[in-house]
């Protein structure tokens, strides 16, 4: 099975950060060390990153890329949509994916159990490396000179150095 991530959201104010490691990692072996796991959707106005199978979340981002098209950037309502069809899609349903996906008011977890989760803390994170990842945002998070994406960066690279599925080729963007 292809696995190995760590994505990481953090939000702080009205700036959101989602930022995400390189690799991609089948069993023991590495496939890829540079991996784009995070992009901007909707003009720049969305950040999204993925965990989980890879052509699974392309196709959830180009899906829900869609909702918020429909719904006139709604990043609430475009995610329950979202999650209302993964959930039902009898082709979706067998995507093995999640996805965070932010905008300046929201940050979000979508699962394909049918899940849109605001999180505590204002601190999202899914992958292999996400619980590390987390773990050090929720302690630099009460560092108010930091940003969201300083957080992001410093928790990653935590993460990198803990989880074996998780290297320091990092892509993070903010809002």
């Amino acid at each position: 099975m292809i696995k190995g991530t760590s994505i990481i959201g953090v939000k702080k104010g009205n700036k959101v950060a989602i930022g995400g490691d390189g690799q991609i990692t089948h069993g023991e072996t590495i496939f890829k060390s540079h991996a784009h796991k995070v992009r901007t959707l909707y003009d720049g106005k969305v950040i999204a990153g993925f965990a989980g199978a890879t052509a699974d979340a392309l196709t959830l981002f180009e899906r829900f890329e869609v909702k918020l098209k429909q719904f006139k950037g709604n990043l609430m309502r475009s995610a329950v949509e979202l999650a209302k069809d993964w959930r039902t899609d009898k082709i979706l349903r067998r995507l093995e994916a999640m996805i965070i996906v932010g905008d300046k008011k929201n940050l979000l977890i979508i699962s394909g159990n049918g899940d849109v989760i605001e999180p505590d803390n204002n601190i999202a994170a899914i992958g292999s490396g996400g619980p590390y990842a987390k773990a050090a945002a929720l302690v630099l998070i009460k560092n108010k000179n930091l940003s969201p994406k300083e957080i992001v960066e410093k928790s990653l690279e935590i993460a990198a150095n803990i989880c074996i599925y998780t290297n320091t080729n990092r892509v993070i963007e903010e809002l």
